[in-house]
């Protein structure tokens, strides 16, 4: 392949990936193309701050991602860390705290 024609590819899916874009490639053809998928990270304030904009409880943060209050807890205090998965969904929720407002609807009596 061209060099600069690489080189417009690459920066097509870098910023395909960035916008959150579904891509399918596997790992080696972006890493040969030089496109970065970034790692997740989820600090405890960052985990409290996507549970305070859903204006949701623990308990109630936990029912909807389906985890136990404990992890919740465990995770906004730092003892823990949420795993692969659930910091997609935390990602996803901070980008839009109503995301999962249609799960609220069967927990109200």
């Amino acid at each position: 392949m061209r060099k600069k024609m690489k080189v417009a590819l690459s920066e097509t899916l870098q910023d395909m990936v960035d916008l959150g874009a579904d891509v399918k490639f596997t790992t080696k053809e972006l890493n040969e193309l030089g496109v970065e998928v970034p790692e997740l990270d989820m600090p405890p304030s960052r985990i409290q701050k996507v549970r305070t904009q859903m204006k949701v409880s623990q308990s109630v943060f936990a029912r909807l991602l389906n985890v136990s209050l404990s992890s919740v807890r465990q995770w906004e205090i730092g003892v823990r860390n949420p795993s692969g998965t659930t910091k997609a969904l935390l990602e996803l929720l901070e980008k839009n705290p109503h995301l999962l407002d249609f799960r609220l609807n069967r927990y109200v009596a």
